[in-house]
């Protein structure tokens, strides 16, 4: 099928929709009817097929927008805006050989032991929230996940790492949210002016936190940073915390909610729940907390057949590879036990730094939830913020 402007366009605007972003299974599958490579109406190409988004992930001569390519473009607005400036300078942004050195220099922030020690604490937040949650039940019959479960774990998972205060948790919540505008596919100049606003108090609050630990050193894994590599600080703890708000809490929500959506299945998970880390999966393939990321060409290049010259952008659709029956049958099926493979954590090297950490604290959630809530329902679908590149679930109203 051909793609034509005005199709490719309204499918877009399909998927910003309510409807879209509830349910974009079907603009899926109309995007990769029209190929694996989709001319964006914009310029470049919105990457559809699992086998084209896998390869522009994996192979190196596929690029992120790092500064060097920002200046040699001509909407200079877009990539000159304060919050993308700021972004440009994380690990997420950075091409060899400077992602290679600092990721390097960094080692595995996550490994098995930092993940033993993250457990316990992560446990005891979880039995706290669920807590919380079990006495809004009680008292108001109904809670929502949301807000009062899923945005609280990753904050106070990543507070403790960090060794932020508590009380400072709400404030990095709201700019974190507003932050992110400015990562969405066209930004409005309204929103790269919130984003603007956000990164301005992100500055000065992480610039203030590696000060005050330089002055005073903890046992806080920033702390061992500064003593062991102090260099761009503000931008990793930046990077960090942006990064596990905005995706662990939209899994945490989404994992939940596709298990209550379907008759039997909390059931059947709670009395198997030797499948947890399954369901976890399939909850990553079905809808990914990042529906789309951007890469651009090295090099001159072929992909699924089209020529693509060098700097061109290209956008990884997870959402719609993960979808492709030619790699997972059945995609629209939420099955925990499919076996299937999705992209949702990226892949080469930008392969997501925290995924361990994410199902970790899935796994402690789900676990906890389906031993204490054995007749938990919902109450109604979920509400969604309106973004097309970091999904966001902002309520998810819950009964037991």
């Amino acid at each position: 099928m051909t793609a034509d402007r005005r199709t490719v366009i309204s499918l877009l605007q399909r998927l910003r929709s309510a409807e879209g972003l509830a349910d974009p299974l079907p603009i899926y599958d109309e995007l990769r009817a029209l190929g694996d490579l989709v001319p964006a109406p914009w310029g470049g190409y919105l990457v559809t097929g699992f086998d084209a988004c896998n390869e522009v992930l994996r192979d190196r001569n596929w690029l992120v927008p790092d500064f060097a390519w920002q200046e040699r473009q001509v909407d200079t607005d877009r990539w000159h805006a304060p919050a993308t400036q700021e972004m440009s300078r994380t690990l997420s942004r950075l091409n060899a050989p400077e992602h290679t050195r600092q990721r390097r220099s960094l080692g595995n922030l996550f490994d098995r032991q930092a993940l033993q020690d993250l457990a316990l604490r992560i446990d005891a937040d979880v039995t706290r929230l669920l807590d919380d949650l079990e006495h809004r039940i009680r008292d108001f019959g109904t809670g929502d996940l949301v807000a009062l479960v899923s945005e609280q774990l990753p904050i106070s998972t990543v507070g403790h790492w960090l060794d932020i205060p508590s009380a400072d948790y709400p404030h990095l919540l709201e700019i974190t949210h507003n932050q992110v505008h400015a990562q969405e596919l066209l930004p409005t100049k309204s929103q790269l002016a919130v984003s603007a606003d956000a990164t301005v108090h992100l500055r000065r609050y992480f610039t203030g936190l590696v000060r005050q630990r330089r002055r005073r050193p903890g046992e806080d894994v920033l702390s061992r940073w500064i003593s062991t590599w102090d260099q761009a600080l503000y931008e990793l703890t930046m990077f960090v915390t942006i990064a596990s708000l905005e995706t662990t809490a939209t899994l945490l929500s989404t994992m939940v909610w596709l298990l209550l959506r379907t008759p039997g299945l909390w059931g059947w998970l709670r009395d198997h729940p030797a499948h947890i880390d399954a369901a976890i999966d399939e909850a990553l393939r079905y809808d990914p907390p990042v529906r789309l990321n951007s890469r651009v060409a090295g090099l001159d290049t072929v992909v699924a057949g089209v020529p693509i010259p060098k700097d061109t952008m290209v956008y990884v659709m997870y959402g719609s590879a993960n979808h492709d029956p030619r790699r997972n049958r059945n995609p629209r099926a939420f099955e925990i036990l499919r076996g299937g493979t999705n992209l949702s954590f990226g892949g080469g090297m930008h392969y997501c730094l925290g995924s361990a950490l994410a199902r970790l604290e899935s796994r402690s959630l789900l676990g906890q939830m389906l031993r204490r809530f054995p007749t938990l329902q919902a109450v109604g679908r979920p509400s969604y913020a309106a973004r097309m590149v970091f999904h966001r679930v902002t309520s998810l109203e819950i009964s037991a």
